[in-house]
């Protein structure tokens, strides 16, 4: 019965460090500014900034300069077509590609449309003729839009000059002639094949993922400025046990991520009327997983972080890197198979794939079955590897303590010797 009863302490006992360790996490998450910044600032206000600067999906009237040396009805009807187009203006006419390059170089345009001086002479005579279309690479969207307005224009007055040169009686022949094989695009999931729906939706679990570990790197940082051995653990009874700091802390990020994992999966897409086919059925079975895997593999990380500043310099810059290696920008496969499993190392990657087949394919947990049960084993990995971390620094606590005993009856028999003296 004693025995029961000693367990049943320990466990009520744990239970209460627990809550104390969560409590204490809450109030320094809410006092420190950088944490509070980094942990309920940004993840409300970044998405709606983000959300709304790529809100057009689409770019319109892309600036482009005319290089015209033909000079006939053709030509320029070629021009006029262009310039109807809704994604391409024209915005200039050129006497040469090098007046025009440099207009490239001042920014002034983001590309070129060149027609040759035998644009409508080739074209008379049967033969081929060419338009050539230089492009500003450094912008994709903008040579996307120049690229596909000039394929189009060229395509329709194509069409035109075959009808024209037909032996057809009946409009029904002449639609045979030009398109004898009919072809219909249709967008799937990304209906306005729009730069936004593609990027926003990743970028929201990214945003997730990088101010979690962010916020528990920073108030790691504190916790061992703060301390006066510089441990990670605090000289306390309440923190006196590796699964009672272990849960404390971790409950504490998956209540308030919790909350916004909801906001960013569920809501910021809705607010710009983005691709958002999740349901919360779904939704928050994958989020769970999600965020304590993610919660986890801070507190793993958060063992390396010796000042607050230390964070920013681990996490800011793979940014990027983990959108790529998320396979959502890049095929995975295309991937060198190093790069792949080393993706598979961040939460990131099973959470930004997963949330993308969720929201924007209209997915279900089958769908997702491999990211999902990835997701769950990082969990049990990361709370293993968080169990280390945390065993190590009970342990400098500890060994801290009898040094600091140790320095404490060392001044008491110097005192006394003193006092004999």
């Amino acid at each position: 019965m004693m025995i029961d009863m000693t367990l049943f302490q320990q466990i009520k006992e744990g239970f209460h460090d627990s809550l104390y360790i969560w409590a204490k996490e809450v109030r320094n998450v809410f006092h420190d500014e950088g944490v509070l910044i980094f942990c309920i600032l940004v993840p409300l206000g970044y998405p709606l900034l983000y959300s709304w600067i790529y809100n057009n999906e689409v770019v319109r009237d892309v600036p482009v300069a005319i290089v015209d040396m033909d000079h006939t009805s053709l030509s320029r009807e070629y021009i006029r077509k262009l310039d109807a187009s809704p994604d391409v203006k024209v915005a200039c006419y050129c006497n040469s590609l090098d007046e025009a390059q440099d207009l490239v170089g001042r920014q002034k345009v983001r590309g070129v449309v060149y027609l040759p001086s035998d644009f409508s002479k080739n074209i008379n005579r049967g033969e081929r003729s060419f338009v050539s279309v230089y492009c500003d690479m450094s912008l994709m969207l903008a040579y996307k839009a120049i690229y596909q307005a000039s394929q189009a224009v060229a395509s329709l007055m194509s069409a035109q000059i075959q009808i024209e040169r037909s032996v057809d009686m009946t409009n029904r022949d002449n639609e045979v002639t030009v398109e004898p094989i009919r072809q219909e695009q249709v967008n799937i999931f990304n209906s306005t094949i729009g730069y936004g729906n593609a990027i926003i939706p990743p970028v929201l679990m990214l945003i997730l993922h990088q101010t979690l570990l962010l916020g528990i790197g920073l108030a790691a940082g504190t916790a061992r400025e703060n301390n006066r051995f510089a441990d990670l653990v605090p000289i306390s009874r309440h923190y006196n046990g590796i699964f009672r700091i272990v849960v404390g802390k971790a409950m504490c990020y998956f209540m308030i991520y919790m909350v916004m994992g909801t906001y960013l999966g569920l809501c910021v897409p809705r607010f710009f009327s983005y691709t958002a086919m999740n349901h919360a059925e779904y939704f928050f079975p994958f989020l769970i997983p999600y965020i304590l895997a993610t919660t986890f593999f801070g507190m793993t990380v958060s063992g390396l972080v010796r000042h607050r500043e230390n964070i920013l310099l681990l996490v800011i810059f793979t940014s990027v890197p983990l959108l790529f290696l998320s396979g959502v920008s890049w095929p995975v496969s295309n991937m060198p198979a190093f790069w792949k499993y080393f993706s598979y190392l961040f939460p990131s990657t099973f959470g930004l794939r997963g949330y993308t087949t969720l929201s924007s394919m209209g997915g279900t947990l089958q769908d997702i079955e491999f990211e999902y049960q990835a997701l769950w084993i990082q969990v049990f990995v990361y709370i293993f590897l968080t169990c280390l971390v945390y065993r190590r620094q009970i342990a400098l606590t500890h060994a801290h303590n009898r040094e600091r005993l140790d320095q404490i009856k060392e001044m008491l028999k110097m005192s006394e010797k003193n006092k004999q003296q």
